[in-house]
């Protein structure tokens, strides 16, 4: 069970009786926040002159002001400040935010977030079991309420078509749930088109959650596949990339999860898939917000919070949008009698907001967090001390000793299978470009706008796979750019315009043992080192935030039109039209390797 912390809150069959003494007013509360009002997400009104009574770390009641005279409790002037429940945010990926749940923790209290729910399929990529479980270690000392989807699509494709370290069987899977409370559901099941193909291990996976009554998150493109994925048990996505599928999906029993990014990245599906809504007239009642992904940046300035604004200037009321961050979480994972509300016995996660609804103060279980958007020296202490992950999480870039990142210039006329990368980069092109003979790689660059795309297998499973490839539409001016992150088994990818930049981009990343970086002329100029399986710091988050600062600005100087984390996606081996993993070009939906380069007869 997670460790007993400043922060634990003791389960409510053990109060029942103090919560009902102090809401009877027979027992002084420990706290009483007055002078608010109130957001109610059960009624979706803002309730004025109210109190609220919070003992041993739950809500014991509501009140009108004033209702409290004296006692023993510490009081607290909201000076007219919104009180809402704290947000719980129903799909992330802590490993994109390139910090600890410890380190995460930080962000998110400081965006009014308490509860997160995440899929930690990137470290189950590189780690397999074990990494699952020192994420789950780390989040148990993490003060953040924080529950497991578990990994689903570990690899996401076959051994034929990519290696990944990790391999999450349907009997490993079954474990996870058996072992840790904390494994609620199962994680978003990627492999949509095995599943409604009737693929046999997909399917064993899950049964292996619907077995033992966990619900099943989704993640598919395509309206013709809905109906097959939801009669395989899905009941959740936040894959809803407009109107039409959203609409599908909530028809088809999915509860969708809007998802919203910084719009210049490939996470920004809201303002579409709302109009499921706004248009078509549909109910709220079974949508939810969440964030998926975001680098330690993006997590400081575009948290969940964020998101709920995004769903108001999309056209829902201010409580309504609220209640899509919080209550509408919790009831999806059937959680609302313990947080996303603020009834009697819950947990006294909240957090008071300006008119903007932008967060103030955060309460955990409580504990004052955040006051006046700074955290306490109550909660820095215990950032101070994170969990320190087992040390082989710190070895796990394994590459050969030399490396060819270049493919051979043809000789004679070819037709190349391409990439084409287009904002916001979920979904590549696969173009095929007719390559005259010529001297030079740079003038098959220059006539196409092409650059060298490669992929290196780090895990050490191999005879070192590497695959070649060309990237149009990219945009590299010179150098390279390069990463460890490379989704979903996370070998490493690296573009390019030369082979002795890409090559110093590679030792880069292997001597930090993972990383981002860019390189021109021959140096590093922006690195975020990632040693924690490739694909953490240890660092507390503000320290990332400014390495990934650094790294967005050399990255747009060096020209590239997608950014970080879309180029991260360029293996993503189910997604279409062609991708690239350390075996090869691979074509999606088809799931078949083709050759770089092929005959004009071909």
């Amino acid at each position: 069970m997670p460790p007993i912390t400043r922060f634990s809150v003791a389960p409510l069959a053990t109060m029942t009786r103090k919560l009902a003494d102090v809401a009877s007013g027979r027992v002084s509360p420990d706290l009483v926040i007055t002078g608010a009002r109130v957001l109610s997400t059960y009624s979706e009104r803002i309730l004025p002159d109210r109190e609220v009574w919070i003992s041993g770390g739950r809500i014991a009641a509501v009140k009108p002001v004033g209702t409290y005279r004296s006692g023993s409790a510490k009081l607290y002037d909201a000076r007219g400040g919104i009180i809402a429940p704290g947000l719980v945010d129903p799909h992330i990926h802590i490993e994109s935010s390139m910090v600890t749940a410890c380190a995460y923790a930080e962000a998110a209290l400081l965006n009014g977030t308490t509860t997160i729910f995440c899929d930690s399929h990137e470290i189950g990529n590189v780690m397999d079991v074990a990494g699952v479980e020192a994420m789950l270690e780390d989040a148990r000392h993490a003060p953040l309420s924080i529950f497991l989807t578990v990994p689903s699509t570990v690899p996401a494709t076959s051994p034929e078509l990519e290696t990944a370290g990790g391999d999450l069987t349907p009997e490993k899977i079954a474990a996870l749930f058996d072992k840790w409370p904390e494994a609620v559901a199962l994680g978003e099941k990627m492999d949509f088109v095995p599943v409604t193909m009737g693929d046999e291990r997909s399917h064993a996976i899950l049964v292996a959650a619907l077995s033992r009554g966990r619900p099943v998150s989704g993640h598919v493109y395509g309206r013709e596949f809905v109906s097959a994925y939801a009669a395989s048990g899905v009941t959740d996505t936040h894959e809803a990339i407009d109107r039409d599928i959203a609409d599908d999906m909530l028809e088809a029993g999915i509860w969708l999860f809007l998802r919203g990014g910084p719009p210049t990245t490939p996470w920004h599906s809201l303002p579409e898939a709302i109009k499921t809504v706004t248009e078509l007239g549909s109910s709220h009642k079974r949508i939810a917000v969440c964030t998926d992904d975001r680098d330690a940046d993006d997590l400081l300035n575009f948290g969940l919070d964020w998101v709920v604004r995004e769903a108001r200037k999309a056209g829902m009321t201010p409580e309504q949008a609220w209640a899509m961050g919080s209550l509408h979480g919790a009831t999806r994972f059937g959680m609302e009698n313990e947080i996303g509300g603020m009834g009697g016995s819950r947990r006294a996660d909240l957090v008071m907001l300006d008119d903007d609804l932008k967060p103030v103060s955060t309460w955990y279980g409580g504990k004052l967090v955040v006051d006046q958007k700074k955290i306490t020296p109550l909660l820095d202490e215990t950032l101070s001390k994170p969990w320190r992950y087992p040390e082989a999480a710190y070895h796990t870039v394994k590459l050969p000793k030399a490396v060819k990142l270049t493919p051979e210039l043809p000789t004679e006329k070819v037709v190349a299978n391409t990439i084409k990368t287009e904002l916001p980069g979920i979904i590549l092109g696969h173009v095929k470009v007719e390559l005259e003979p010529a001297n030079d790689w740079q003038t098959h660059f220059e006539r196409h706008g092409l650059c060298f795309v490669t992929v290196i297998e780090r895990h050490g499973k191999s005879a070192g796979n590497v695959a070649h490839g060309l990237l149009s539409n990219f945009a590299l001016k010179s150098g390279a750019v390069a990463s460890s992150v490379g989704h979903d088994s996370h070998n490493i990818i690296i573009a390019g315009t030369n082979e002795a930049d890409m090559q110093v981009a590679l030792r880069a990343i292997e001597e930090h043992q993972g990383g981002a970086c860019v390189v021109q002329d021959g140096k590093v100029t922006a690195i975020v080192p990632l040693p924690i399986a490739g694909l953490l710091s240890d660092k507390r988050v503000h320290e990332v935030a400014k390495e990934v600062q650094a790294l967005k600005v050399e990255w747009e100087k060096a020209g590239c039109t997608i950014p970080y984390m879309g180029f991260n996606l360029i293996p993503l081996s189910v997604i279409p039209e062609i991708r690239i993993t350390d075996m090869g070009l691979v074509t999606v939906p088809q799931m078949e390797i083709v050759p770089l380069f092929e005959s004009p007869e071909a």
